[in-house]
C-alpha cells in the first residue's frame, strides 16, 4: 500500500460534517483532536463477534463489511461501508455488550474513527455534533427499516435492483459470492439473475 495511506487526512471527514452542519473553527479543530486514523488491511477484523464495539468509524478509502456467521456457517451482510460512509454496531457501542457481529475490511481500508467516551466528551464540548449524530443514526435507522422491509416482502430481483441503487460505486469491488450473502440468496441464483437481467437488458436495446 502507498506510503500516503498509513495515516488519513481528517479533510474528508469535515467536508462531510460540512455538508450536515457547517463547523467554526473550535469546532473543526475539535474533530481533529477526537478522530484517529488507522489502517485495517484486507481481511483484518475492526470487529469480532463477542467483542465490545468501541470504535465509530468513517471510511475514507477502501471498503468494509459487517456480517453475521450462522450456526451452518453461512455468511449474511448486513451492511458495507465505502468512502464517506460510517459503519458501526451501534448496539454494542452504546449498550458496551459483547457484539453478534463481524466487521473486517474487503480491501485495505483507512478509517478515522472515534471512541464512544470521546464522542460523548464530544458531544458535551461542542452540542452541535449531537445533532449531526442523531441525524447519522436517524438515517441509518430509516436504511435499516427498508431493508427490513425489503428482506420480508421483495422479490430477489428487487433486492438486487435496490442493492444497484445504493450500492452502484460497489458492484465491482465486490465479490458475486459477497453481494449474494448481502441479498440473502446463492451466488449460483445470483449468477443466472444477472444473466436474465443483462439478456432482458440487450433485447429491449
Amino acid at each position: 500500500m502507498k506510503e500516503e495511506l498509513k495515516e488519513a487526512s481528517i479533510e474528508p471527514l469535515l467536508q462531510y460534517f460540512d455538508k450536515l452542519i457547517p463547523l467554526d473553527k473550535a469546532e473543526r479543530n475539535l474533530v481533529r483532536e477526537r478522530f484517529h486514523s488507522r489502517l485495517f488491511r484486507k481481511r483484518q477484523y475492526v470487529l469480532q463477534e463477542g467483542n465490545v464495539c468501541t470504535q465509530f468509524c468513517f471510511v475514507v478509502r477502501g471498503c468494509l463489511r459487517m456480517y453475521r456467521i450462522d450456526e451452518k456457517g453461512n455468511t449474511h451482510i448486513l451492511q458495507f461501508a465505502a468512502e464517506n460512509w460510517w459503519m458501526i454496531d451501534l448496539g454494542s457501542f452504546h449498550s458496551l455488550k459483547p457484539s453478534a457481529l463481524n466487521i473486517d475490511a474487503i480491501e485495505d481500508t483507512m478509517v478515522l474513527q472515534i471512541s464512544r467516551d470521546d464522542l460523548i466528551s464530544l458531544y458535551t464540548a461542542a452540542p452541535k455534533f449531537n445533532l449531526i449524530f442523531r441525524v447519522l443514526i436517524e438515517n441509518s435507522f430509516v436504511k435499516l427499516q427498508e431493508r427490513l422491509l425489503q428482506t420480508i416482502s421483495s422479490t430477489a430481483e428487487d433486492r438486487y435492483q435496490s442493492f444497484l441503487e445504493r450500492y452502484a460505486h460497489l458492484n465491482n469491488r465486490l465479490s458475486q459470492t459477497q453481494i449474494a450473502a448481502y441479498l440473502g440468496i446463492t451466488a449460483e441464483f445470483l449468477s443466472r439473475l444477472r444473466n436474465r437481467l443483462s439478456k432482458a437488458g440487450k433485447a429491449k436495446s
